[in-house]
């Protein structure tokens, strides 16, 4: 098959739903021996997981080391989720493993095992990996952690969990301690962890998963660190004596970035990695994560972020008031409908008006019932069903623009705005 008739066919699995267990997705594992003993980074976490994993892959291929990175979701090409050092996997190879893998999908599903979407993908991104002999693979978890289908993974270098909060409620329990279970999942017996800071109630969780798998711990909040600027050019720093730029925006990105600094420097311990100063400054500066507080325009401003749960909503609001206080804003806001809403009250008083747009996506929580929960939020609450016509009607008022609320709104706005 080629490119597009291979996307066809990962997006018909998506029929299925996601479905937490791993019974499934080893089965197919079984039939591509090897994929799974590489050389994992593998990252869970409720916020900052994409950000760490774009640090770290781009200060390991610095390093001279050939990075294989998966990442969920993507913003505008499928294949963002599945790179190489910094490339997106390539149309033919994709089409040619997708080719190789129907028919073992099409036997499992005769034997009655059911592969989702995320499950195959999951396997076929390793496989790939595999195939362009990849030296590290910097692996960011789907959902949860636990029982998400990257967790096969047995020997990690490092499992890493990021900033943890509640998000998938429905799913992965209502507590914060409950959330944080299912992330620690993927610590494994006798490896090294890395934690971003936490809020205690979670830490204690993590903890207690360390000692049980007789881990080495490493904490973000140890790696020092000076910031020495934040303005819209990004945070620099001094690590070590040694000046250093990491371009992405808002003060939660320095949290991000002690625990990519924490990751390496456990890779540099445990494992003897070559990983020199030189290497993290310049892999740093390269560093780039789209939709993720990042500016689109300048005139007007338009602020692009993915910002959909609690934690998220605080880092954005917080940004929003560092370095946009002064003028009018308008606010474009869509969300999925099994995220946690009980943060909106967050953008009080922030932007002159907001304006509620629609998902193309079946999770999403239709515009009229995100309006009630944002009622009194601004003074001004708009309905536009359609994202690009939400963005249109944004403009016409002259205000400084900012999205957020979901990065499956990202990505079918992005490409509008930048288009524009």
């Amino acid at each position: 098959m080629n490119y597009e008739e291979s996307l066809r066919y990962i997006h018909s699995l998506d029929k299925f739903g996601s479905r937490p267990g791993l019974d499934r997705v080893k089965k197919l594992f079984q039939l591509v021996p090897g994929v799974l003993g590489q050389s994992f980074i593998h990252v869970a976490g409720t916020n900052g997981k994409g950000s760490v994993c774009t640090m770290l892959s781009a200060v390991l291929q610095e390093a001279g080391y050939k990075v294989g990175l998966f990442t969920s979701p993507y913003v505008v090409d499928f294949r963002e989720r599945i790179q190489i050092n910094n490339e997106m996997i390539g149309k033919e190879e994709l089409a040619e493993a997708v080719t190789h893998f129907q028919p073992m999908l099409e036997k499992l599903n005769a034997e009655g095992v059911i592969i989702t979407e995320f499950e195959f993908l999951t396997v076929l991104g390793f496989y790939l990996f595999k195939q362009q002999k990849c030296d590290i693979i910097v692996c960011e978890v789907g959902m949860g952690g636990l029982l998400d289908s990257t967790n096969l993974i047995p020997y990690p270098l490092c499992s890493v969990i990021t900033r943890i909060d509640l998000d998938h409620t429905a799913i992965l329990g209502d507590t914060v301690e409950a959330v944080a279970f299912q992330k620690a999942g993927i610590i494994k017996s006798y490896g090294t962890t890395v934690t971003a800071p936490q809020r205690p109630e979670a830490f204690a969780v993590i903890e207690k998963k360390v000692r049980e798998e007789h881990n080495t711990l490493y904490r973000a909040e140890d790696v020092r660190l000076r910031v020495t600027d934040m303005s819209g050019d990004g945070t620099r720093f001094v690590y070590k004596d040694t000046d250093m730029l990491l371009p992405l925006l808002g003060s939660h990105q320095v949290d991000n970035l002690r625990c990519a600094l924490a990751v390496i420097e456990a890779l540099q311990k445990e494992h003897r990695k070559e990983i020199t100063l030189d290497h993290i400054r310049e892999g740093l500066r390269k560093t780039s994560h789209p939709a993720r507080f990042e500016k689109l325009s300048d005139d007007p401003v338009v602020i692009l972020d993915g910002a959909h749960n609690p934690n998220g909503l605080e880092a954005f609001a917080k940004a929003v008031k560092s370095y946009y206080a002064d003028g009018d804003k308008t606010l474009i806001i869509g969300i999925l409908a099994d995220k946690d809403s009980t943060s909106l009250y967050l953008l009080n008083g922030i932007f002159k008006r907001i304006i509620v747009t629609d998902i193309d996506n079946p999770r999403a929580l239709p515009a009229e019932d995100l309006a009630k929960r944002l009622d009194g939020i601004a003074d001004s609450i708009e309905i536009i069903h359609r994202p690009a016509e939400a963005f249109d009607k944004a403009r016409s008022y002259g205000d400084s623009i900012f999205i957020c609320g979901s990065l499956y709104l990202a990505s079918e706005i992005r490409p509008y705005i930048l288009g524009k």
